[in-house]
């Protein structure tokens, strides 16, 4: 990034952190970064675009957050992955920006964004290789089922990201309830190895 598409991105930054992204203008992002309005126009098309870059990097550092928050030695499966969903959770409705994820007049536009910018894709790509060696570390140790393959329980693990995906469809205000439970449910699910004969 040039040094002033930085600065722009920075101050957008925190309009859209402060004011969220319907009461968040080019003029306000303009002022807060020292520069005219037009100014804005030749680094960014939109006030859309520019609030879909901070939305993508506000998303890879929460995700390398919670990566470096838990540790896998401290807790049981079922626990280490509700608290990674939990925290996940939390942390995206503790976050002005990433909390748009959930308003539905940008969401399919943000969505699609970050799909077609490989947001989704590196994600799960980001989950899936720490997924695979808890998998294996689990099995190793006998705290997972061993009786289901590898590949099937990533993709068990994978279902749990793609309700967040179809949250309009469960119903908003149903989603965080039905992600916990799945969860949790999926975890115990594939932690019943003990009681299996």
């Amino acid at each position: 990034m040039t040094d002033k598409k930085e600065e722009i991105f920075n101050s957008a930054r925190e309009v859209f952190y402060a004011k969220g992204f319907k009461d968040t203008n080019v003029a306000d992002i303009a002022k807060k970064a020292g520069i005219g309005v037009g100014t804005f126009y030749n680094y960014y098309a939109s006030k859309e675009q520019i609030f879909f870059e901070i939305n993508m990097k506000e998303n890879e550092k929460l995700k390398k957050k919670i990566a470096e928050s838990f540790d896998s030695n401290d807790d049981d499966p079922v626990t280490l992955v509700t608290k990674v969903v939990t925290q996940n959770i939390g942390e995206m409705n503790a976050n002005p920006i990433l909390k748009e994820w959930n308003n539905k007049e940008i969401a399919s536009k943000l969505e699609q964004y970050f799909y077609e910018q490989g947001g989704i894709e590196n994600t799960s790509e980001f989950f899936q290789g720490i997924a695979t060696e808890l998998i294996k570390k689990w099995k190793a140790e006998g705290k997972i089922r061993d009786d289901l393959d590898d590949e099937f329980i990533l993709a068990l693990l994978n279902s749990i990201h793609y309700v967040d995906i179809h949250k309009r469809d469960i119903g908003i205000h149903h989603f965080p309830k039905v992600i916990h439970y799945l969860t949790e449910f999926i975890m115990k699910g594939l932690t019943d190895c003990c009681n299996r004969e």
